[in-house]
């Protein structure tokens, strides 16, 4: 069994890390004094700039098929690349990757929302949680209804990442209410003109979330994304993706926390010695490093099985479940070792310890990770050590 990274992958990890290094590290200290002065961080403007430096380096679509433009690159590459992101608080991300589901655009479709996506032209968010459903996604009570060659959309969404920016909306709506959303919702391109207003949520992290209204939108039968009733397993496609990118991030994240404690430890003295000689702090650094490797072959792993062109549900859902756990857990050791210095905002850690809760939510929370993780057990879906066979 080879653990080792290709030629190939070693030199996209390598040029990634070079470019965070060297574009998007730097302006942390920027980032946090903005914030300490009541300002937002970057702005979109900013992120964009930092998008078209990256193509420059050739990072353009790391996801999208090569038909678009793109690399379209493995998944387990796509990890290694999402890792090093993870190794800053900066929200940023390469350019060049339209929302997955777009992918199932018809071609009249394609031009008008995929290769503009693409290009970085337009902005899309994925809309499916509502106040009364978010876990529960089978749940959703945002309706369409058919009139004439249109359909009338109405409900609101909340929790939508890019809900603010974004100039259209894939909306998962139930147009059957009699199947429920299992069977009967549809997914809709609902552009922003077409009258869909957005509310700003402000949350513990950076930026902020949207709620999205809908009051009677009119929808072009012809923006039905995919099939009619087919909404409920797009969304599901869209949801898995995000199970293995997140937990990709926090290995990042912790990798970078961890070195910081590290480095602190054997510079930091008390009581007329290292901190690093004290057992209570090497015990943290220990666990740390242990649950940090673990959930990184976890990651790897959940991304080589998507490479094989095998299900990754459940993988992935071990991925996200102990990622998003070990991250909360590795950053809140480092802000201990670190003591009051740590709870400033004069270092990222505290600014860490609020983003990176919210990965234990997104994208299914840890209860929806154990549930899908021990139903697929208990049901026979999936064999002990089947992964191996």
């Amino acid at each position: 069994m080879d653990f080792s990274l290709t030629d190939e992958q070693k030199a996209i990890r390598d040029t990634t890390r070079a470019f965070i290094d060297k574009e998007v590290r730097p302006l942390e200290q920027e980032v946090l004094l903005r914030e300490r002065q009541h300002r937002v961080g970057l702005e979109p403007s900013e992120l964009r700039e930092l998008q078209l430096k990256a193509k420059k380096f050739g990072f353009w679509g790391i996801a999208s098929p090569e038909e678009y433009g793109g690399m379209n690159l493995p998944a387990v590459t796509q990890s290694l690349i999402w890792t090093e992101i993870g190794k800053t608080f900066i929200p940023f991300r390469f350019g060049g990757d339209a929302d997955i589901l777009l992918r199932h655009t018809n071609e009249e479709q394609a031009k008008e929302y995929l290769f503009p996506s693409i290009e970085g032209e337009r902005i899309s968010c994925f809309a499916i949680t509502e106040p009364g459903a978010g876990s529960d996604a089978a749940n959703i009570r945002t309706s369409a209804s058919k009139v004439d060659d249109h359909w009338v959309i109405n409900g609101e969404k909340t929790f939508i990442t890019n809900g603010n920016e974004a100039d259209f909306a894939i909306v998962i709506a139930v147009t059957d209410r009699e199947k429920g959303a299992r069977h009967g919702s549809t997914a809709f391109l609902v552009d922003r003109d077409m009258g869909w207003k957005s509310e700003f949520i402000a949350t513990m992290g950076e930026g902020g979330p949207a709620s999205l209204i809908f009051d009677n939108v009119r929808v072009p039968h012809r923006n039905v994304l995919g099939e009619v009733g087919q909404g409920f397993d797009l969304a599901m496609e869209w949801i898995g993706r995000g199970r293995y990118t997140i937990p990709s991030q926090a290995v990042g994240s912790a990798e970078r926390a961890l070195q910081m404690a590290i480095d602190h430890a054997n510079t930091r003295e008390t009581f007329g010695r290292k901190i690093g000689t004290n057992q209570a702090i090497q015990w943290m650094i220990a666990d740390s490093e242990v649950e940090l490797e673990a959930a990184r072959l976890l990651v790897l792993r959940a991304a080589w099985i998507i490479d094989q062109q095998r299900n990754p549900r459940h993988a992935s859902s071990i991925a996200k479940l102990y990622g998003a756990g070990m991250v909360n857990r590795v950053i809140d050791r480092v802000l201990q070792i670190h003591g009051g210095m740590g709870y400033t905002r004069e270092l990222p850690l505290e600014r860490w310890y609020r983003s990176v809760r919210v990965f234990r939510i997104l994208e299914g929370s840890d209860e929806i990770q154990r549930l899908i993780i021990s139903r697929d057990l208990l049901r026979g879906y999936t064999k002990l050590g089947a992964e191996l066979s």
